[in-house]
């Protein structure tokens, strides 16, 4: 029988046996988009009635979401060469900060405007398309970070090391200033701007930027002064927020409260107010959410009640959004929520073996950083869903509603993927470059004849 030829198929299998990146975070990209389909598709009955369309409609808008967000997952995972996402990551921080002084100015361009969701100025409509600004944030600052670290490692930072000669600006030139104007007051901004429009996305993202440089090599002692600034500061901005009645830094108000009511039994308050009063119908409301995520947790057992059967999802306004991971565990059970776990843990896990096997500091940081960034708010919701903790607005990475989310996430998983191809090429490169432990190359014939007769000599 002679041998089968190799057919080159076209299957989602072949695909994967292609794909000269991390293989196993390739699959976890492709079945969190899968799933976020399969999961909107069921969830946004609610959505449908309040953008007076259908869920068809809805389910066609994520299909084109995630293949955008796919077509730049594999865009960028071709980029050939580390320095241009080094040279794109110094600009993390400029456009960084101008599109919050944008949100924060409520400023208005042609086509162009600040917008408020849930109360607070927090994306950019372009041409009727929203931009959530601070999806987009943490992933840039990452970048940015991730730079700044290893040019501050390197003392090259180019435009300090020339005012620095300057003798009125030496001081520039000490490490102390450097990692002042370069690494902690871009965050500090970075920080107060987001804190106008989500006190959670702030704490949130200021939190991903300290792992950041505490992984970049960032000791702890330097980070101690600024640590110590920014809880004065915080005691300062909640003292202004409640001195000025929340009219400056109105969602510290807004945080209090959510804390306030996450430490009180809301059925206790509803059994000592009169049923049908304006306050028993305020507390009802502030806390039918939550309440209605624990009883899709409590229903959903250990498989689920089925795709499409879940009732919540009537209740909850933003299930599809803040509570996705309750609506998978009553659609899916706990089972379905295990697999999910496992597909972030997977993330993490995959992440720490890549960043070993980087030789890059800027790719380490990179990695390191976007695979905290997903992972850790990943944890954060699912957390919040199983109520451990107040409603933050974190949503589930690559699953939950939102094209601004799918697509800031599909850029951070595009990056990973792109440097792990790109160490995976170098490790193969210098494997065929290395020399072989032993010569494997046959001996001439006559080297061979000479050696067997001095082994009959010496038999003889």
């Amino acid at each position: 029988m002679g041998k089968k030829k190799k057919t080159s198929g076209t299957s989602i299998w072949n695909l994967v046996d292609n794909f000269q990146g991390d293989k196993i975070i390739f699959m976890i990209v492709l079945l969190l988009a899968v799933f976020s389909i399969v999961a909107i598709s069921s969830s946004t009955p609610l959505l449908a009635i309040q953008q007076h369309s259908t869920r068809m409609a809805i389910i066609s808008e994520q299909l084109v979401v995630v293949l955008v967000g796919l077509g730049i997952v594999f865009g960028l995972y071709w980029v050939g060469r580390i320095g241009w996402f080094r040279v794109l990551s110094q600009l993390g921080y400029i456009v960084s900060l101008g599109m919050l002084l944008f949100l924060a100015l409520k400023m208005k361009l042609p086509g162009i405007k600040a917008v408020q969701i849930n109360g607070a100025v927090r994306a950019i409509s372009i041409f009727g398309f929203q931009l959530h600004v601070f999806e987009f944030v943490k992933i840039m600052m990452i970048m940015y970070l991730a730079w700044a670290i290893t040019a501050y490692h390197r003392h090259d930072f180019m435009i300090v090391n020339l005012l620095s000669e300057d003798p009125r600006l030496a001081f520039l030139a000490k490490p102390r200033w450097q990692l002042f104007f370069y690494i902690f007051l871009p965050m500090i901004l970075v920080c107060v701007l987001i804190l106008a429009g989500s006190v959670s996305s702030a704490l949130f993202i200021g939190l991903i930027m300290l792992v950041t440089i505490l992984v970049g090599g960032i000791s702890i002692r330097d980070i101690l002064p600024y640590a110590g600034v920014a809880v004065v500061g915080g005691f300062l901005v909640v003292a202004i927020s409640f001195g000025t009645d929340g009219k400056v830094f109105p969602r510290i108000k807004t945080a209090a409260g959510r804390i306030e009511r996450a430490s009180q039994d809301p059925e206790e308050q509803l059994l000592s107010l009169p049923r049908g009063s304006k306050e028993f119908q305020e507390v009802l409301d502030m806390n039918r959410q939550p309440i209605s995520a624990k009883v899709a947790v409590s229903e959903g057992g250990l498989i689920g009640k089925g795709p499409g059967r879940s009732t919540q999802r009537y209740v909850v306004p933003v299930m599809f959004e803040d509570y996705m991971f309750s609506f998978i565990i009553e659609e899916y059970g706990i089972a379905g929520a295990i697999i999910i776990i496992i597909m972030y843990s997977s993330l993490l896990a995959r992440g720490a073996i890549l960043v070993k096997n980087c030789d890059n500091e800027f790719a380490k940081i990179v990695v390191a950083g976007l695979v905290i960034l997903i992972s850790g708010q990943a944890l954060m919701h699912m957390m919040i869903n199983v109520d451990l903790g107040p409603l933050t607005g974190q949503t589930l990475p690559m699953i939950s509603h939102g094209n601004s989310s799918f697509i800031a996430f599909s850029i951070a998983f595009g990056i990973i993927l792109a440097i792990s191809r790109m160490a995976k090429e170098k490790v193969d490169r210098e494997t065929k470059q290395a020399a072989p432990i032993y010569d494997t190359t046959p001996e001439p014939k006559d080297e061979i004849q000479a050696k067997m007769d001095v082994l009959e000599e010496l038999d003889n």
